[in-house]
């Protein structure tokens, strides 16, 4: 039985017109996107951009053109023919535990929305800010970034692949950490346009609302595993995943490693569900000898059902 990894991508691979194409041509994506409302509905169709970025309704939005990508995909091909493992990338990890079982849209919806303002409110209490280093080994970044915390909180948070690491804290540590690395040979060191200190401890106040949010859902038995971000371990364990969920906001994306455990558990075939190729971008850089597929519209939809079929 052939192993398939569903990813889904996170905040920042949002678009105008995003998922336009599937609403259209497949009723069970107009049914998922219909759902956010007219507003976030509007915003993901016609921008404007500056909305669209914001975390209030990039959140929402794709997730719901992530969650509505899979159902397109789950009615096109019969996926139990295939072992199916999830994975989502921050904020994705809530598209691959609606898509895998763990809870309905409605109730995803709901989780994304309150995160989203959870982070939002953590963001101005506690402002900070991320920046990406490439070229640099792992282990070269956290030394730097031990350094930069003598300053401030200065965190690695997103282990993206070998070479591309982000850092996050608060801004007058994490841009000492940006002219270290500069000093010591990074390809490049840049700070994110980001709105606030994402992953790092600075958000332990938003992790504690999202943790009181968390009891109000039931979470079901899921149909598929899911590699979580904070330890990259592999689970079907509701119980665990409500913990996860909680400790994802103030930990690092495990995501080179998430990427790794797939191909050691013998998966073979990797698909990005939702907006852009980010994530098959990042699985380019963490082993060149897979060849990872995306959907996010009719054509790749049409390309990756004859990939799985072969």
């Amino acid at each position: 039985m052939k192993k398939i990894l569903l990813m889904f991508p996170g905040q920042g691979s949002q678009y105008i017109g995003m998922g336009k194409d599937l609403y259209e041509k497949f009723p069970v994506a107009k049914n998922i996107i219909d759902q956010v409302g007219e507003e976030i509905k509007n915003i993901i169709f016609n921008g404007p951009e500056e909305s669209l970025k914001n975390t209030k309704y990039a959140q929402p939005a794709i997730f719901a053109v992530s969650v509505a990508t899979f159902e397109v995909l789950k009615n096109s091909i019969d996926l139990s023919k295939y072992e199916i493992m999830t994975a989502g990338h921050s904020l994705g990890e809530y598209s691959a535990l609606c898509a895998a079982g763990f809870f309905n849209f409605q109730d995803g919806l709901s989780m994304v929305k309150a995160r989203g303002e959870y982070i939002q409110q953590a963001s101005q209490e506690n402002p900070g800010g991320m920046a990406a280093i490439l070229g640099m080994e792992k282990d070269v970044v956290i030394n730097i970034c031990k350094e930069a915390s003598k300053i401030g909180i200065c965190e690695p948070v997103n282990f993206n692949s070998p070479g591309q690491i982000v850092i996050s804290g608060s801004n007058n540590a994490v841009q000492k950490a940006v002219d270290l690395a500069q000093v010591q040979g990074a390809t490049k060191a840049i700070m994110l346009n980001v709105s606030g200190p994402f992953h790092s401890t600075l958000m332990k106040k938003a992790a504690e609302m999202m943790s009181e949010e968390l009891n109000k859902y039931t979470f079901s038995n899921p149909q598929y595993s899911i590699i979580t971000n904070c330890d990259a371990e592999v689970t079907r364990d509701a119980t665990l995943i409500k913990e996860k969920l909680v400790k994802q906001i103030y930990n690092s994306v495990q995501w080179d490693t998430s990427i790794s455990n797939a191909i050691n558990c013998g998966v073979e075939l990797f698909i990005e569900i939702g907006p852009q190729r980010i994530l098959a971008g990042l699985m380019r850089r963490i082993d060149r000898t897979k060849k990872p597929l995306n959907i996010e519209d009719s054509i790749s939809l049409e390309k990756v059902i004859g990939e799985i079929s072969k």
